[in-house]
């Protein structure tokens, strides 16, 4: 390791050292993952003239919904004819924090033809909501506090958990686990909810 006596030093050195330093912690900052601090898309603007049913819910950005599996199969009724994205998450869960800025850009990227909602699980509703203003969705979520809509999606606890159901409304596929990147998460959109 590289010391300097800042003191020492004359002033147009400590400004090169200060300047540095700065340069190298902003290039370590960066995970690989997803970017927490990035900022949200626009979300009006990215998914301006969404079909009716994809406009309602998209109003309802980052809301959080209560009613447990009752309200959530009556919310994938309600979007029928189009295929949904179900992401579930928990303000303490780490990998979900990694994971939301994919959710963000994919939702604004695919929102006019795929449906997305999220599922709040074993979470407390002002954490939720916190976490929520942090990184800002365009779709609600789903409060799970007893996990009982994780069981309807066939999850097995670990989070984040990703659920793809078709136009039909048929479950064809889970995501167990964070997705390692944005591609691999919009492959998946791409298979699962959209055909292709």
């Amino acid at each position: 390791m590289f010391f300097v006596e800042l003191s020492k030093l004359p002033n147009r050195a400590v400004c090169l050292v200060a300047i540095a330093l700065s340069l190298l912690i902003c290039a370590c900052g960066g995970s690989g993952g997803g970017d927490s601090t990035a900022k949200a898309p626009d979300y009006k603007r990215a998914l301006a003239g969404a079909p009716k049913p994809l406009a309602k819910l998209y109003r309802q950005g980052d809301r959080l919904i209560p009613g447990g599996t009752d309200a959530f199969e009556s919310q994938l009724d309600a979007l029928h004819g189009y295929p949904v994205v179900v992401n579930v998450w928990a303000s303490w869960c780490e990998p979900c924090r990694q994971e939301f800025p994919y959710l963000q850009r994919l939702s604004a990227r695919y929102g006019k033809r795929v449906a997305f909602l999220g599922v709040d699980a074993g979470d407390s509703s002002a954490a939720a909501r916190t976490f929520l203003g942090e990184l800002p969705l365009p779709y609600p979520s789903y409060s799970d506090p007893g996990r009982d809509i994780m069981q309807t999606l066939g999850t097995t606890g670990g989070l984040p958990d990703t659920a793809y159901y078709d136009a039909s409304g048929k479950r064809v596929f889970v995501k167990l686990g964070q997705y390692g990147s944005e591609d691999e998460f919009a492959a998946d959109i791409r298979r699962y909810a959209l055909g292709g």
